[in-house]
């Protein structure tokens, strides 16, 4: 029998990621921008382009899953996915069986990206859990060992505040922050503004991380997620795995367990 082939889809609110997992093993991931406005057949057209750049048969396709976090996209996606997968995809909200039970005070505020990557975390290490997802918000998300959702804490994203900046403030340049800076002190305005980001920035992770386990009173495993992760990650202590892929296996898994 022909592995389950699935296209996972995160549509952000930045950016959307895909990834096909053909049974349990990603064959291909992409990313590209998200257009709030974009039509089904404009959607269908990137899609098949995509899948034929990368040599993939879309009949391969037997199965698809979605979480957004931008509502006017949701009907465009489902209709591509019907047009050009003859699938209706599974759309995770929190109602679904992610595998992990939601704890907040308003289950249905909680987004689905969050969820996902909370029940990806859960289903691999299965213990306490923090995972921090630097998007186009920074997101933290506590998981007890119990798998229990118990909530947590959005601070603006890395993209955000560096957009504020630049937007308040005549003068500053625009700095590339494809990588740290070798010192904190910076020498010059741009990478002044490198450290502040990049090492502001490991440190509200690191501070609220170490507040939110205090209020768990556990150590949790923390995690980081995120197209940034691997830049922000390696300079806050406490992070032990990064996996910038996580959204896209916790779809794929859940829509194992939707099957």
């Amino acid at each position: 029998m022909a592995d389950h082939g699935i296209l996972a889809i995160d549509i952000g609110n930045t950016h959307t990621v895909a990834g096909f997992f053909s049974g349990r093993k990603a064959v291909r991931h992409w990313r590209w921008r998200t257009e709030a406005g974009a039509t089904a057949d404009e959607l269908a057209a990137l899609t098949a382009n995509l899948f034929t750049l990368a040599g993939l048969d879309r009949s391969q396709v037997n199965g698809i899953v979605t979480a957004s976090v931008v509502p006017p996209l949701d009907s465009a996606y489902r209709e591509c996915c019907q047009d050009l997968f003859g699938l209706e995809p599974l759309v995770v909200n929190a109602e679904t069986d992610t595998g992990i039970k939601i704890a907040t005070d308003t289950p249905s505020e909680v987004g689905a990206d969050r969820l996902v990557n909370s029940a990806a975390a859960y289903a691999r290490f299965s213990c306490d859990l923090i995972v921090v997802d630097f998007g186009t918000a920074t997101t933290f998300d506590c998981v007890s060992a119990a798998g229990e959702y118990l909530g947590g804490a959005i601070a603006p994203g890395i993209g955000i505040s560096l957009a504020a900046l630049r937007s308040r403030t005549a003068k500053l340049p625009r700095v590339d922050i494809s990588r740290a800076p070798e010192k904190a002190i910076g020498a010059s305005t741009e990478t002044a503004i490198a450290s502040g980001v990049i090492y502001g920035y490991a440190g509200l992770v690191h501070g609220l991380v170490k507040r939110l386990a205090a209020e768990m009173a556990c150590r949790p495993k923390v995690i980081a997620t995120g197209g940034l992760a691997p830049l922000i990650a390696p300079h806050v202590p406490g992070i032990e795995t990064v996996d910038p892929l996580l959204t896209l296996e916790g779809l794929r898994l859940i829509h194992e367990r939707n099957r």
